[in-house]
């Protein structure tokens, strides 16, 4: 596969994830400024840091009020990371990609831009937001369902894939660190109700609410919902999840080009060492720092794929 065919799958796929996770930002910032209203500022200001764009809107704006927010992260035209700025990137990188995508595909990341583009053709309301976060959930599982369905398990397959996860990666451990390291007003906090309630906010702004209960009842401690974001094997956005799949992906693909790839190597690295931790000696090595380490390691895989399969000509 031509590595500008590569990279825009790739692109894709990322770009389609990270409108989603957008959204899951934006929920997880909202249901909280909800529960703390006379901080709301300071939430806002967290999520816009989480999605890397506070500088930007600090650009256009003095105050975090929260419809100014909203509009900077779904629609603003000034935000090249906004929701519907990465919608036409994906969309961009998958009409160049158009030749390697099944129909179904196309389609469907097609009509998603559309949809996606009505609803917010105006400044979405803070009483509509729910409604619209969830259409852009919606638009993306449909991306992902028709994927899944239609296309051939093949290295354009394993490129979407790859994108998919290490973007998904990256989003789950940034909102465990905002949660964490920033949203906490007071180490007196820590345990406590309001604590109990900010946990349970990320778990939902992550899909995963239902199945934590599942497996831990009622204890909503820090650790406990830190070790199923990082470590469950089973949980479809946690850290281990998403680098299983990830390890899969690029087997694949070293066995069809008949090479060991360095990307290859360093997941593997990152599975063998930072994602082998007990939670307890994550927690003893401090749980922002092991973050930071893993956002680091899996922005330089990123980067080491990009160089392996030869993406020169695009840029994410």
């Amino acid at each position: 596969m031509l590595g500008k065919t590569a990279a825009s799958l790739f692109w894709m796929s990322r770009y389609l994830e990270r409108v989603e996770n957008s959204a899951r930002f934006i929920e997880a910032g909202f249901r909280i400024a909800l529960t703390r209203s006379a901080s709301a500022s300071d939430e806002w200001s967290s999520v816009l840091k989480s999605s890397g764009v506070l500088q930007a809107y600090r650009r256009k704006h003095d105050d975090f009020d929260s419809v100014n927010v909203i509009d900077f992260l779904l629609r603003d035209r000034d935000n090249s990371g906004s929701v519907m700025a990465l919608m036409k990137k994906a969309r961009d990188s998958a009409r160049t990609a158009r030749t390697a995508l099944t129909r179904e595909v196309w389609e469907a990341t097609n009509e998603s831009w559309i949809t996606l583009k009505a609803a917010m053709a105006k400044p979405v309301k803070e009483q509509d937001l729910p409604d619209t976060l969830g259409l852009i959930r919606q638009q993306s599982a449909l991306v992902r369902g028709a994927t899944l369905g239609t296309m051939l398990r093949n290295d354009g397959f394993n490129f979407l894939r790859l994108g998919g996860f290490l973007e998904r990666a990256d989003s789950t451990a940034r909102i465990l660190d905002v949660k964490y390291y920033l949203l906490l007003p007071s180490v007196a906090l820590i345990g406590s109700s309001v604590d109990n309630v900010q946990w349970e906010t990320i778990l939902r702004s992550v899909s995963a609410h239902r199945s934590f209960r599942w497996l831990n009842g009622p204890d909503i401690s820090a650790q406990a919902v830190a070790d199923y974001l990082i470590l469950h094997r089973q949980m479809p956005r946690s850290l281990t999840f998403c680098y299983a799949k990830i390890s899969d992906n690029l087997n694949y693909l070293d066995q069809n080009y008949e090479t060991k790839s360095r990307s290859g190597e360093l997941a593997d690295e990152i599975c063998n060492d930072i994602l082998s931790r007990p939670i307890e000696a994550i927690f003893e090595y401090g749980l922002h720092e092991y973050i930071s380490d893993f956002i680091r390691a899996n922005n330089q895989l990123a980067a080491q794929i990009e160089t392996d399969f030869n993406f020169q000509d695009r840029a994410g």
